[in-house]
């Protein structure tokens, strides 16, 4: 009988050890300046919370998206963005999962980073009869009116590429 009673107990006391701490002291100083331990100690990254700021998603679209920022025209030369004769080899069209370049389209694959106005993927390249993947940077600089395309990698470029948006009245 005694060894039931204890076991009916049990609950009791779990539940009460789990309440907050008795106040010893007179005003209830101690319990006031008592921090709180945080419910997620890696603050829910990786469990469907939202990355921290700045590092992977962006309210412009979905990860599996070049960022709006980076759309559109870019030149390497102002003639780039003005040629009606088809020999603007240094012209770019970015669109929310593609690059066209002058003879190769890259499509977005892999995303490594994103934020609003940059992102490094890995890219499928195809042109003249070839295929092949790139791991890729583009970035917006000076107020979005410059691109730069930094390549990694195997045969990889040197230095950076930096492209100008062409305006909305070029050809």
């Amino acid at each position: 009988m005694r060894l039931m009673i204890v076991l009916a107990a049990a609950p009791a006391f779990a539940l009460a050890a789990c309440g907050a701490p008795a106040d010893d002291s007179a005003d209830g100083a101690d319990a006031a300046t008592e921090t709180p331990m945080p419910v997620e100690p890696d603050g829910g990254i990786g469990d469907g919370a939202t990355p921290p700021a700045g590092e992977t998603s962006s309210p412009d679209g979905d990860m599996a998206s070049i960022p709006v920022a980076l759309q559109g025209r870019w030149g390497l030369v102002a003639a780039d963005c003005t040629s009606t004769r088809g020999d603007a080899k240094g012209l770019i069209e970015v669109t929310g999962n593609t690059i066209t370049f002058y003879e190769s389209r890259a499509t977005l694959d892999d995303v490594a980073q994103r934020t609003d106005d940059s992102i490094r993927a890995k890219f499928s390249f195809t042109g003249e009869g070839m295929t092949w993947t790139r791991d890729m940077a583009l970035a917006a600089q000076d107020g979005g009116k410059t691109l730069v395309r930094t390549e990694y990698g195997e045969n990889a470029m040197a230095d950076p590429l930096r492209y100008s948006r062409c305006s909305e009245g070029d050809a």
